[in-house]
């Protein structure tokens, strides 16, 4: 790897972690609060401890994936774009649906989350190649976070 890649990485890898230091701050009291902790959750809801790993390993590969399309991709402008649409919804979620407890605006935010990382997945599969599978974990599991989501809304 040389040192651009490198650095690229390393900024992603700030920026993300930032994210979740901000959804840390949100979710911290609210997980164990009356609301979360009282309504119905879906019987596939993993762990608490499972939520933690999952979007630390996210966002190690994401940032990996960002610094090498930032290296590779020629359209940036696009890519920071998106990018940043991406960091928006998901900083926005979790205060949204933690904090505030709404359910529905909760379901449309992580919906398009989930949608734009889809899009990341196929757009820039041509360009990344086998690279683009960084992104799989981070699609994955907003599938799943959407379903759970969904689950409280359908069944609460």
């Amino acid at each position: 790897m040389n040192t651009t890649l490198i650095k690229y990485i390393v900024i992603f890898f700030i920026i993300n972690f930032a994210a979740l230091g901000i959804g840390s701050l949100a979710t911290g009291a609210a997980v164990s609060g009356e609301w979360y902790t009282s309504i119905n959750k879906a019987p596939w809801t993993p762990p608490g401890w499972a939520f933690g790993a999952a979007w630390t390993t996210i966002m190690v590969f994401f940032s990996v994936f960002m610094g090498f399309a930032y290296n590779e991709v020629a359209d940036k402008k696009k890519l920071v774009a998106l990018y940043t649409a991406q960091w928006i919804l998901n900083v926005s979620w979790t205060p949204v649906f933690f904090m505030l407890e709404q359910v529905i605006p909760g379901l449309i935010i992580i919906g398009a989350l989930s949608v734009l990382v889809g899009y990341f997945l196929v757009h820039y599969r041509a360009v990344l190649k086998v690279k683009v599978l960084l992104m799989l974990p981070y699609f994955v599991w907003l599938l799943i976070a959407t379903s759970l989501n969904a689950y409280i809304l359908f069944n609460n």
